[in-house]
């Protein structure tokens, strides 16, 4: 959802308990929160939030619902349990029937889709301003009275199924790093894929999403973000109305469930069709926890973002560079980064393709060795200057989008993060030195802290190539539900 590789970085996934609680107030109360483009933040009556984003410069807007509920909610045997209760939101209330609820917001002009992962869960409405009011309607009587039949739930989770068969089990790559997050995270609920282990979709029943829900779709676990053509006070009197009256619930405890440290280096190797071979390295690495006071290792992680841009953040980068260049090359494609802002644990990955007549572990040698240059040598003022230059043009251009800056609120609330967050980034990222990014280098890419998955190339068959090819035309596709 996002536009450049330190955005992606940034907002991929922040503890809940760095979430700010903000105190409850009516809606005649002053915002919570506000930030230098004009966004402000209220709290309604019953505890759910609601952003205010206004830009006048077209007359549409965008709505959105933002649930701090994810995959990393779900317990062991009920994995994908979020991910299907996303889909069944769309599968009616008392007042709307099964399937109607996009023809709804199409016959106003509008569009709307869903997505989740491992952190939070976001439903959108794009429409003309016009009908803001008619959206809030549909969509607070969801997220409160959400009910479907039976029949409906087992109908769905088929199109689930399917939808796992094509964007995983069919893509080798996408299996490798389902796998290698399993071998990565002992603890950690991130071990479990986001859909959903097709052993758990099978035994799913109805009543699980419908527990998920009476859980965790609670006024105090929710947001809703307004962005576009709107007026401020308006919105917030349509919001208390909608949404301001949905009965306050208790959220369940929330357990913290740390992962151990580790104390060696973990590998796979993974057998699928496939034309090429591939690898990838997981490195545990600090959380971006503090941007008002960083800490030591919130200082790291910001090194660390640095770090994964300098290596791969633009055409003709240091692993493009070295790599995939020239008569020596040794990948076709490679890649690096870090999610250090997420609800749960934090890694950096390294990988890549090997080119004709090299290995996996050749492309895995030259990876290391590039992290361990920087280590030796560090990066230079220029290469640092150009990262914070795409994130300053990233986040102007983030801007220019009623829906990016809707979306960019959102999942900065959703990880717990401020309203002024991309300001406070920048200023963060203004203050990394080159000996920083020198020392993450030396210090976080040690054997005992790494994952290596590699993907193992078997023999395709006509039935394999097929079905890798419907696989990739899905993730081209795109669509989240």
């Amino acid at each position: 959802m996002k536009r450049s590789t330190i955005l992606l970085a940034l907002m991929a996934s922040l503890g809940a308990g760095a979430s700010s609680a903000l105190a409850a107030s009516p809606v005649s109360s002053a915002a919570v929160a506000s930030n230098s483009a004009g966004a402000q933040q209220f709290k309604l009556s019953n505890g759910m939030g609601l952003i205010v984003q206004p830009d006048k410069r077209a007359p549409t807007a965008v709505h959105m619902v933002w649930v701090r509920v994810g995959s990393m909610d779900e317990v062991d045997g009920r994995s994908g349990l979020a991910h299907a209760l996303e889909h069944m939101m769309f599968k009616g209330t008392a007042t709307v029937a099964p399937g109607d609820f996009s023809r709804k917001v199409a016959a106003l002009g509008g569009q709307d889709n869903a997505f989740t992962n491992r952190d939070y869960t976001g439903y959108y409405q794009q429409i003309p301003s016009g009908k803001l009011e008619d959206v809030m309607r549909l969509e607070s009587d969801r997220f409160a009275n959400n009910q479907w039949p039976d029949s409906e739930f087992k109908k769905e989770i088929e199109v689930i199924k399917e939808e796992r068969r094509m964007r995983t089990d069919d893509n080798p790559r996408a299996s490798l790093m389902e796998q290698l997050n399993a071998a990565t995270w002992q603890a950690s609920p991130y071990h479990r894929p986001v859909i959903g282990w097709m052993g758990d979709l099978d035994s799913m029943h109805p009543d699980d999403a419908r527990q998920f829900h009476q859980a965790w779709y609670v006024p105090e676990n929710a947001v809703v973000v307004v962005a576009g053509d709107v007026d401020v006070d308006k919105v917030r009197a349509l919001a208390e109305k909608y949404y301001g009256s949905i009965p306050a619930r208790a959220l369940p405890e929330r357990k913290p469930r740390p992962e151990p440290l580790q104390k060696g280096e973990r590998r796979l190797d993974y057998k699928a069709p496939a034309e090429q071979a591939y690898v990838v390295m997981s490195f545990k690495v600090p959380d971006l926890r503090n941007l008002v006071e960083p800490k030591d290792s919130d200082k790291d992680a910001m090194a660390l973002l640095m770090l994964g841009s300098v290596l791969s953040g633009y055409d003709g980068a240091r692993l493009d560079r070295q790599l995939t260049q020239g008569a020596n090359r040794v990948a076709d494609a490679t890649f690096s980064g870090s999610s250090v802002v997420n609800r749960g644990p934090s890694t950096f990955l390294l990988g890549g393709v090997p080119s004709q007549g090299k290995t996996a572990k050749d492309v895995e040698t030259a990876l290391r060795a590039e992290v361990a240059r920087v280590a030796k040598d560090g990066v230079g003022e220029g290469e640092l200057e150009r990262v914070r230059t795409q994130w300053q043009a990233s986040t102007v251009y983030e801007r220019d989008s009623v829906f990016g800056q809707a979306n960019d609120l959102g999942s900065n609330w959703a990880l717990g993060l401020p309203l002024d967050t991309n300001d406070k980034l920048l200023s963060l990222m203004k203050t990394v030195t080159a000996a920083q990014v020198q020392a993450v280098a030396a210090r976080y890419f040690g054997d005992d802290q790494m994952t290596v998955a590699t993907l193992v190339p078997q023999p395709l068959t006509d039935a394999d190539r097929a079905a890798q090819k419907r696989s990739g035309a899905a993730a081209k596709d795109g669509a989240v539900h």
